[in-house]
Order: C-alpha cells, then structure tokens, then sequence
C-alpha cells in the first residue's frame, strides 16, 4: 500500500504502539524465545517488531517509509510478502501478518504462504490477526483497500487446503480498530485479554505452521 493510504487511513497514531507493547507484555512474550527469528509481514509503522525482544527481528512492507518508523536493529525490507528471496530458507522461527490478508487477492495469499513456509525453521509459525468478517461485517469495508473476506472458519480452511496445520484459533481476540475512543491502558488491556467474554471482539487469532 502507497503513502495514500497511510495519510487517509492508516494514520500513525502513539495508542498502536501502546497497544503493541502491551500485547508483547502479555501475549507474544511467552510465545516468542529469546533467540528466535521473528518476521513481520505487512510491517507498517512498526508497532509490532518494535516491540518485540528476539535475537533478530524482520520487518517487511511494500511502504517505501518503512524504514523510518522501525527501531534501530530491525531489518527492514520493502518487498511484497509474495517475494520474500531475501530471507533464507528454514531460518524464520515466529511469522506475524496482522491485518494483511484481507488486503490480499486469494492467489496472491496463497503463493505469501509458500514464500513464508519456506521461510520457517522446523519450530516455526504463522501468526495471523485479522479482521473477522462474521463479527466485522458492518464496518469490513471502511477500509477500501479490503478486497478478501475472511471468518475464522474459512480461514482456517484456506489454510489447511494449502498445507498448514492450524494449531490455534480465537475469533474473538481483539477489537477491531484502535480509532475508538476507549482508552488503551495496559491494565484494560490485560483485562480484557483474559475475559472469557468479548463483545467487542471483531479481529480473531490463528497460528499455523507448514504441515
């Protein structure tokens, strides 16, 4: 996506980041190791990897600003994730997409998800967060540049028609924008993280790794 988009709809705004690092604190912490590789698909401004303690850290974006916004030690690379040669085979241990797929025609996701499995080391995943179109219906296309449509269920079976084993799915993990004026402290955070009941819920999780 082109610096359009970025100036009308994805703005930059400091609640993401606050977001992302509590999200770490709570979360990708206890799933990422110390000495992992961690790559971040559809990258952005860098919430995530930013936030993020790994012994290497890969973030990828088609945005020619990315390098700009990621931290210092983070590899930035302005590539479309259906082209990721510059990452060695097997050598990728944690691989997080949030809010890419659904930007995706469904070809052009499928052949990112034979560039990301070959990517991934024996131990490695696929973290996926994304809109869930079974409770984002109403609002899925504010975003313009929304061209797939996705629920936790099709997903997950798009996935396992390609050779992945699905290991994990939340259809209700986050909320779906950070635009809201809810406040973004780590307390509420958590809080809601751990609520077996989320109303607002409307983007899901799902982790897989190559079959």
């Amino acid at each position: 996506m082109n610096g359009d988009y970025h100036a009308s709809r994805l703005t930059e705004d400091h609640r993401r980041g606050a977001v992302w690092v509590a999200l770490w604190r709570y979360v990708f912490r206890r799933r990422i190791a110390a000495d992992a590789c961690v790559l971040d698909l559809g990258a952005g401004y860098g919430d995530f990897i930013n936030s993020v303690t790994a012994r290497r850290r890969i973030a990828v974006d088609t945005w020619a600003g990315l390098a700009d916004h990621v931290a210092p030690g983070v590899e930035a690379l302005v590539t479309p994730v259906t082209d990721l040669g510059a990452i060695a085979d097997d050598s990728v241990d944690f691989a997080f997409a949030s809010n890419l797929f659904e930007h995706l025609p469904q070809d052009a996701f499928v052949l990112a998800l034979r560039e990301i499995a070959r990517t991934l080391s024996p131990r490695g995943t696929l973290t996926i967060l994304q809109p869930n179109y079974r409770y984002a219906f109403r609002e899925y296309f504010d975003d313009y540049t929304h061209v797939a449509v996705y629920s936790h269920i099709s997903l997950a079976d798009l996935l396992t028609a390609h050779g992945w084993d699905v290991t994990e799915v939340r259809p209700r993990f986050l909320p779906l924008t950070v635009k809201s004026r809810l406040p973004v402290w780590p307390w509420l955070i958590a809080a809601y993280l751990a609520s077996p009941f989320k109303p607002m819920g409307k983007q899901m999780l799902v982790v897989a790794r190559p079959r």
